[in-house]
């Protein structure tokens, strides 16, 4: 049995345990969850005597509207309960779980990553990706939102999806059929290999490409290889309950008819295609270097060795 034994200054020891109910995934955050062993153990957490620093990591981060900016798609009152207390106790909740380990410090999405642990997930997941989940979808909106997109975004839509009508109709399926709580997604995935000594063989534009997943309770695409998130919807019942009551459908609908901010998708897209070109400069650059150092070393000469004799 591997125990994670997370110790402080303040001289407290956690043991933490997993949960095994989601399959594995690799993750775009290299040697990240890596450098951790976690225990198939019910939790507990060994606090010694000594004194204890509170320091809160994380803050609940506002929307970037006024609360009652999205009425009546959204009212006031949804978004008092939404973000003021369910968005809030996830922030709490975190700060709490994460004081005094080694998750103390690390950035949302490190801690997300190493705490999602391939699928065997942490006590910390679940509270931290509810928190970058939900600002990623606070910022999925905006007041007179909606439509239909434009320039790059609208033509790899029309490419990967034959039109925005049947992307449309395929988020919207997505979102429904999400059982219980969950999100859909956009996300732009790029064709890879995801296996570390192979060179990946496709590398234009083309082979990268927009898709529609959905994923249950707080898992997102920071946990799957070469997923870049674009646009999300909350389809648990608190995010609409109150204006909609159980006719999640109606929505789902007047997300993408009226709330929906296509500019925040179109700049979140220009993002993920620089970090993508970035990677790839500079996985180019280590191969050329890889190739010349071999290079070198073919065309430097063996020194020849002359054995030693006896005679002159």
């Amino acid at each position: 049995m591997k125990l994670l034994s997370l110790s402080t200054p303040d001289s407290t020891t956690c043991y933490l345990s997993s949960s095994a109910f989601l399959p594995s995934h690799s993750n775009g955050f290299q040697n990240l969850a890596s450098t951790f062993k976690f225990s198939n153990n019910q939790a507990r957490c060994i606090r010694k005597a000594g004194a204890t620093k509170v320091t809160a990591k994380f803050e609940l981060k506002p929307p970037p509207y006024p609360l009652n900016a999205l009425e009546p798609i959204m009212s006031q009152e949804t978004f008092e309960y939404h973000w003021g207390k369910h968005h809030r106790a996830y922030v709490d909740n975190l700060n709490k779980q994460i004081e005094g380990t080694d998750l103390d410090g690390k950035s949302l999405e490190e801690t997300i990553v190493i705490a999602y642990n391939n699928g065997d997930i942490l006590p910390a997941f679940n509270n931290a990706a509810q928190v970058w989940n939900h600002d990623f979808f606070w910022e999925s909106m905006k007041p007179g939102g909606g439509g239909k997109p434009s320039g790059e975004l609208l033509k790899l839509i029309e490419r990967d999806f034959g039109s925005f009508e049947k992307f449309v109709d395929q988020f919207k399926l997505a979102a429904s059929t999400q059982f219980g709580s969950g999100w859909a997604w956009l996300a732009y995935k790029e064709n890879r290999l995801d296996v570390g000594n192979a060179v990946n063989p496709l590398a234009t534009d083309e082979d990268k490409k927009l898709v529609i997943l959905k994923s249950p309770n707080a898992v997102n695409p920071l946990v799957w290889s070469h997923h870049h998130p674009l646009l999300t919807i909350d389809v648990l019942e608190h995010a609409y309950y109150l204006d909609y009551q159980n006719r999640r459908p109606d929505y789902i609908s007047v997300f993408m008819n009226k709330l929906v901010s296509w500019e925040a998708v179109s700049s979140r897209l220009e993002q993920a295609k620089a970090v993508i070109a970035e990677r790839e400069r500079e996985e180019e650059r280590k191969r050329r270097e890889e190739e010349e150092k071999s290079t070198t070393s073919e065309a430097t000469p063996t020194p020849e060795i002359f054995a030693d004799s006896d005679t002159d």
